[in-house]
């Protein structure tokens, strides 16, 4: 378990975490969202002791992780694919985190062959795609067997065939009762592999629920409307204040109006309808639309 109480991160004027207090439950695979700039990068070596917070506190199973002995034991990380020694192998590199973790040798070949990299153990890792580095650095937060798991951006730079695997592993860790704290830009990865969600922006919590509880906070729940008699439909829903747009042959998406009333007002209209869905929105439109306010950095329209 990860428990964060009032942890904040000033760097001179500039807040970067601010008062964020959170549990991350073993058991489930937890995304971790938030806007470019939101602290999510500062949180993560924060509880790992690697950046000394301002104020608030950082617990590891209920002890702050800087002070554990043979730390690989009890939480593994990857945070940057590229922070390896581009001279060493894999397996020399691995070998060194093993012996000053008092980790067996054998256990260094067993994450390799769970990574895939067996194959290309004795080859330095300068000659490794970035792909090969993230299954490096998943390695080697497996390899002291930890109960508490943290990956930054861990999908960048795999194939699809990787991005499958890396998915599966979170699923079975969670489900062996493991801490999954996953951070990452790719939404549909997260909605593919997370059941929970931490959300933050301009480092304060914006959510901490599941994924289905936070796609169902927006505003942009739409209705499927399928009939034979489109036009007619279109006008009738437009005179109440609801918005149309056209979504294949005889098939009309509407936001602003309910099913219920758009039932209703089809009926009272004698339009028949085929289909009335409602479509609750995706996680990408959902934080889009949650974080919109924390967003530091925003792209202008070219023009």
């Amino acid at each position: 378990m990860i428990e964060l109480h009032a942890l904040t991160k000033r760097y001179g004027p500039t807040t970067a975490v601010d008062d964020l207090t959170l549990t991350v439950r073993p058991g489930h695979v937890t995304g971790f969202l938030g806007p470019n700039g939101a602290g999510k990068s500062t949180t993560l070596r924060m509880i790992l002791g690697l950046t000394e917070p301002t104020s608030g506190t950082a617990m590891v199973n209920g002890t702050r992780f800087r002070g554990r002995p043979r730390g690989l034991r009890h939480a593994g990380a990857l945070l940057d694919a590229g922070d390896v020694h581009g001279g060493r192998s894999a397996v020399a590199h691995l070998s060194a985190l093993a012996r000053s973790n008092g980790i067996g040798r054998g256990r260094v070949d067993e994450v390799l062959r769970e990574v895939g990299l067996a194959g290309v153990a004795r080859r330095r890792i300068g000659g490794f795609s970035l792909g090969m580095r993230q299954r490096l650095g998943i390695a080697a937060a497996l390899l002291g067997d930890p109960p508490v798991l943290l990956f930054d951006e861990p999908f960048n730079g795999l194939d699809p065939e990787g991005v499958r695997w890396v998915r599966d592993l979170f699923r079975r860790l969670a489900a062996e009762g493991r801490t999954v704290f996953v951070s990452s830009h790719l939404m549909s990865e997260m909605a593919n592999c997370a059941d929970q969600l931490v959300v933050i922006g301009r480092g304060r919590l914006i959510a901490e629920q599941g994924l289905a509880q936070f796609a169902a906070r927006s505003t942009q729940a739409s209705v499927a409307v399928r009939t034979p008699d489109p036009a007619a439909l279109v006008a009738v829903l437009a005179a109440e204040g609801g918005t149309v747009r056209p979504d294949g042959p005889g098939t009309l998406v509407v936001t602003g109006l309910t099913a219920e009333r758009i039932g209703d007002l089809a009926f009272a209209h004698r339009v028949p309808l085929h289909e009335l869905t409602t479509r609750t929105a995706s996680l990408e439109e959902a934080f889009m639309e949650l974080t919109a306010a924390s967003v530091e950095y925003t792209a202008r329209e070219p023009g």
